[in-house]
């Protein structure tokens, strides 16, 4: 007889949601294209919740050049335009106006870090905070990491960076692991750098 996989609760939605959670999510990120690539995805996310832009992210990477940070600091009106039209995306045009002010400055921390990943690491001194929730319901929104974050991005002219997409982030490109401790991939999770 097959023992039942444990996941955290979040997740059992739908196949897509759980292999994202099986796959990726908590598993730490020092790849700048895929750090940007979070970061719109979770600016996009805010409002909504992650299984609308989850099932988008396909159609997001082909309408936006695979996420080429170069290519979208350079989209012009006409190309903002086509995306509004877009259905295939979340069509609100302050969330892709940010995507491409993000675009730019994300391009701007990469010339001053020499990499965004050394940057946004530095918020947690470049190694994962291993967190032990027994429940969902201890899982924060926010903390004081995120916080500084937040204000340090919003600083730096970046928007859809409030505290809560920071912890969002932190939480899927892995610089905290929040899977629960029940979850098959806690331990996994856990050992990772």
């Amino acid at each position: 007889m097959s023992k039942e996989v444990k996941r955290c609760s979040w997740c059992l939605a739908f196949q897509d949601y759980i292999d994202y959670h099986d796959e990726e999510w908590g598993v730490p990120v020092h790849d700048d294209k895929i750090l940007f690539e979070m970061l719109i995805l979770e600016g996009a996310q805010a409002g909504l919740s992650w299984s609308t832009v989850l099932k988008k992210r396909v159609h997001y990477r082909k309408v936006y050049d695979n996420f080429d940070v170069k290519k979208i600091a350079r989209y012009t009106e006409k190309k903002k335009e086509k995306l509004l039209l877009d259905p295939g995306i979340i069509r609100n045009k302050l969330k892709i106006n940010a995507s491409i002010v993000n675009a730019k400055l994300f391009l701007e921390i990469q010339k001053e870090y020499g990499s965004f990943d050394k940057y946004i690491w530095s918020f947690v001194d470049g190694r994962p905070i291993k967190n032990e929730y027994k429940s969902l319901s201890e899982v924060p929104a926010t903390t004081l990491i995120s916080d500084t974050m937040s204000k340090d991005l919003k600083k730096r002219g970046f928007k859809f960076v409030g505290s809560t997409i920071c912890y969002a982030y932190m939480q899927a490109v892995g610089m905290v692991n929040d899977h629960i401790t029940s979850c098959h991939r806690y331990k996994a999770v856990h050992k990772m750098k």
